[in-house]
């Protein structure tokens, strides 16, 4: 079964996130912030990290940074989902190793879609006749 973490700071996004991701049929844990990101990850590296931009400690970026530098830090796909959306921070976050980038607010089917995009989940199958 695939792993996702779940990072921001809000605990609403993180239940909402988790449970998009478990429906799809991913493991979930959750963070707060960057820090605490990075001591999960260095328990388990997941296979997809969800990731907001702003909050305390350590910011997303800063996390994205550290996670790509560690051992194994390229295996994760990484998915920002934050409301910063100028193509500044988009740019900022693709050349530090975000694979995708979602805008808040979302809703599962742009999570599914970004997955999809990104190669961890097969698109379904079209039912015959349909």
């Amino acid at each position: 079964m695939k792993s996702c973490l779940v990072v921001d700071d809000s605990r609403v996004v993180r239940k909402v996130i988790r449970r998009i991701v478990t429906d799809m049929g991913f493991t979930c844990t959750e963070a707060e912030d960057g820090k605490k990101a990075i001591e999960l990850c260095e328990e388990h590296m997941p296979d997809v990290i969800v990731l907001d931009w702003n909050m305390p400690v350590m910011s997303g970026i800063e996390f994205l940074e550290r996670l790509r530098q560690a051992e194994n830090g390229n295996h994760p796909k990484v998915v920002f989902c934050t409301t910063e959306n100028d193509v500044p921070h988009i740019d900022r976050a693709m050349r530090a190793g975000a694979d995708e980038y979602i805008m808040k607010p979302f809703d599962s089917g742009v999570i599914l879609s970004k997955f999809i995009q990104i190669g961890l989940i097969e698109r379904p199958k079209r039912q015959q006749g349909s």
